[in-house]
């Protein structure tokens, strides 16, 4: 089978919509390595490449489309699908080629969440109609939906009005790279090449208002008197953060919350803007904080189980079909369980030792074969 792809996050994006597509296009070339895959690419870019022999990159072609290379993405990309006779197009992101449904091709879309619709007011107005269009028309004329999660699957239905027997939800995995152990030398040259101390809990995302950051400094707050075990923060974000950084002055948290990723010479260091280095910051860290108040799936969490690090995270939206049944849920509204929950990890060993081994034996539900496997089956059936 000739199957196509929307690989525009794939060679483009570094985060959470590229990892996906990096991954899925990887296992299903590796586990199903009969079919050819033609990554449809809307321009040049190298950050990410792909060198497996049934794989192939397309680039728009004539001079119109390789300058306007969104309008190629949506209208464009058909005559190339005809041309490479692609039998199925999967649009790994929320979108698919405009009237596709007119042709013969096969497609399906992956939709991550529908958090334009939750939280429409935490965007502008023109991206969130913009996302909601989207995903509205993907929903409507593709032959199949992938959702991420039963949470996503759920919010499918109730703000789009697809008939659920078109949906199929298939599980993502994360990079492999966070199941392998590092040693204790390797963990530690990692703690100091960024200037980190031996324990601390970690927070890995955007800092954005549903990602909660500015909550656990407040469980940090509440535990200062009793605990004086830092949060390292890896990601970026704008008007949100600087509330959150407000709140820390105010509360004389800046010894105690470290925003690695704002830090002059990690800026400028390849192995941390690549993420090489993700898998020793999750396994020296005490525990995951993580207490989103709306996820689609919630990868950290999951990177973080395979690592064998504990997770605190939140009771609602799909956080516990990421997490499993032995992570530590709180209300993620409540800073008070989220400073609880925080003090049992830093001070119950033996929780953590259980919560480490029922984590491991959790995330084997997530390997790159049976998230690949899933989604073939799902393509096998519009056959």
């Amino acid at each position: 089978m000739k199957i196509g792809f929307d690989a525009k996050r794939a060679f483009h994006n570094n985060t959470g919509l590229g990892n996906y597509s990096r991954g899925l296009i990887h296992a299903l070339a590796q586990f199903f390595p009969e079919n050819e895959y033609l990554l449809f690419n809307p321009k040049p870019g190298r950050t990410h490449v792909f060198n497996e022999i049934n794989t192939k990159e397309i680039l728009p072609s004539g001079m119109f489309f390789k300058k306007f290379h969104s309008l190629w993405r949506s209208y464009g990309i058909l005559n190339d699908l005809y041309r490479e006779k692609i039998e199925l197009f999967h649009g790994l992101s929320h979108e698919i080629p405009m009237h596709i449904q007119k042709t013969k091709i096969k497609s399906v879309v992956t939709i991550h969440d529908l958090i334009t619709f939750r939280f429409p007011r935490q965007f502008s107005m023109f991206d969130a109609f913009m996302h909601q269009q989207k995903i509205k028309n993907a929903c409507k004329h593709a032959d199949m939906i992938i959702a991420i999660s039963e949470q996503t699957k759920n919010d499918i239905i109730d703000y789009v009005g697809i008939n659920p027997l078109k949906i199929k939800v298939c599980y993502q995995h994360c990079d492999t790279k966070f199941s392998i152990q590092k040693s204790d030398t390797e963990k530690k040259a990692v703690r100091e090449k960024y200037g980190l101390p031996e324990n601390y809990f970690l927070y890995v995302g955007s800092i954005i208002e549903r990602k909660n950051l500015l909550r656990i400094c407040e469980a940090m707050k509440i535990n200062k008197s009793m605990s004086d075990m830092p949060l390292v923060v890896v990601g970026h974000g704008g008007k949100y953060k600087e509330m959150v950084q407000s709140f820390i002055q105010k509360n004389n948290l800046n010894e105690q919350v470290i925003f690695l990723s704002e830090k002059e010479e990690v800026k400028k260091d390849p192995d941390f803007i690549s993420g090489i280095h993700l898998p020793e910051l999750f396994q020296s860290a005490t525990a995951l904080i993580y207490p989103s108040e709306f996820e689609g799936f919630g990868i950290p969490v999951l990177e973080a189980l395979w690592s064998g690090t504990p997770v605190i995270t939140s009771s609602i939206s799909c956080l516990p079909e990421a997490g499993g049944p032995d992570s530590y849920y709180v209300d993620p509204r409540s800073a008070k369980e989220i400073a609880d929950a925080m003090m049992k990890l830093e001070t119950d060993e033996s929780r953590r030792k259980m919560m480490i081994a029922t984590g491991k034996e959790y995330a084997m539900n997530f390997t790159p074969k049976k998230s690949a496997e899933n989604i073939m089956n799902a393509y096998k059936a519009l056959f």
